[in-house]
């Protein structure tokens, strides 16, 4: 396995090219001493059901998986707790409201960005939204679909940590 700051050849504290492996998921300068590691990215995942029990997805409007099915969420931004994190991105992607956020599981995903696996512990919430017919696509959502339970194919879902979270939600009864 590559290390996972392969990329990294330069120290970010002085620039000394002598920034080599410390061990598995860290680099250090020999030269000023400086030693970095490579942590989890948090990133957030809302199931949200309707009250006719279809699930709300998106369909991934960028790459990584443009075009496949996908479930609102995204990164937790720095000074964000996971759950202003999760309410911000279904805000943004859908423009709804969590009205309740209950935590479920959490999976871990290699979300390959600009060239770089950047390494995620995704937070799966099921969620209630204040009005469930106020949403539309928006951000990251090209387009918003509730399904019907029996018509979520984890198989249509692009991103790893994703499709793992649907096959689980979708042998667990509501």
């Amino acid at each position: 396995m590559n290390h996972p700051l392969r990329l990294f050849r330069y120290c970010p504290r002085c620039g000394s090219t002598r920034f080599g492996s410390h061990d598995s998921r860290s680099k250090c300068c020999a030269d000023c001493g400086f030693t970095y590691y490579h942590n989890a990215s948090t990133a957030t995942v809302a199931v949200i059901f309707d009250s006719h029990g279809r699930l709300l997805v998106t369909r991934r409007a960028f790459d990584p998986a443009r075009g496949t099915l996908d479930l609102p969420g995204g990164f937790v931004d720095p000074g964000e707790s996971v759950e202003e994190g999760l309410r911000r991105e279904v805000r943004e992607e859908t423009g709804g409201e969590v009205a309740e956020a209950a935590y479920l599981f959490s999976l871990p995903n290699i979300y390959l960005f600009s060239g770089m696996e950047v390494h995620t512990a995704d937070m799966f919430f099921r969620c209630r939204l204040t009005d469930e017919n106020a949403v539309n696509a928006a951000d990251d959502a090209a387009e918003l679909l509730w399904l019907p339970r029996e018509e979520v194919c984890p198989t249509l879902f692009g991103l790893d940590s994703i499709r793992r979270g649907v096959e689980r939600l979708t042998n667990v009864e509501e």
